[in-house]
């Protein structure tokens, strides 16, 4: 497994130091928070009072010859902006284009956490995927195909158990080759053929406005 080093360990030339942005992202109580005290070892409130992940926290590591700045999003379910987390999420995300996004899924119910990973996926950003509270599910009885799932999505999976620490590294790992790694396709989700052609109507007057974000795909 790679070696996690701290901020506080020695410090590497600056010409062989290299840097990257990673992003968290998760619903809430998916354990988002835990994994980046886990990661940066950071001590702040986990919990979900009003207020306390509106705000972006930052927290630096080091792998190897990678500096990493890990930046805790809000919790959010979506990107749609309805609230104030999920506009903070989406314009970090989109505007400052971190090295890569890890979302963090509660692993005992995939299904709604895997709705902020699809939006994530579309955008076209680089991701990983951190399959949290795996232990939990285990004692559940869910088990999943980890080799399979990741064909289908086309992205990096880890199992981790943000309160233990398990999997971290590998998580980190990931992380810095996918950011090192070329820039993927968007993910395109078919909508069945009502939607799609309405998407289609849309996609066709922002092209034609000249007013898609840059970076973003249009559709």
């Amino acid at each position: 497994m790679p070696n996690l080093v701290r901020q506080d360990e020695p410090i590497l030339p600056i010409s062989t130091v290299r840097q990257i942005t990673v992003a968290l992202a998760g619903n809430p109580n998916s354990g988002k928070t835990t994994i980046f005290n886990a990661l940066t070892g950071a001590r702040q409130h986990v919990g979900n009072y009003p207020g306390v992940t509106v705000e972006k926290k930052e927290g630096p590591c080091r792998l190897g010859q990678e500096r990493i700045t890990i930046v805790d999003l809000p919790g959010t379910y979506s990107l749609t902006a309805y609230s104030a987390e999920e506009l903070v999420a989406r314009n970090f995300i989109i505007h400052d284009k971190p090295g890569v996004v890890i979302d963090i899924l509660d692993a005992s119910n995939l299904e709604r956490n895997f709705y902020l990973a699809v939006q994530i996926m579309e955008l076209g950003s680089p991701l990983v995927l951190a399959l949290n509270m795996s232990d939990m599910a285990a004692r559940r009885g869910i088990e999943f195909d980890l080799d399979l799932l990741q064909k289908l999505l086309g992205v990096r999976i880890v199992p981790t158990v943000g309160h233990k620490g398990t999997g971290k590294e590998d998580l980190l790992a990931a992380a810095v080759e996918v950011a090192r790694g070329s820039k993927p396709a968007a993910l395109i989700v078919n909508y069945g053929q009502e939607i799609e052609s309405e998407l289609a109507k849309l996609q066709e007057q922002i092209e034609r406005a000249n007013i898609a974000i840059d970076g973003v795909p249009v559709r």
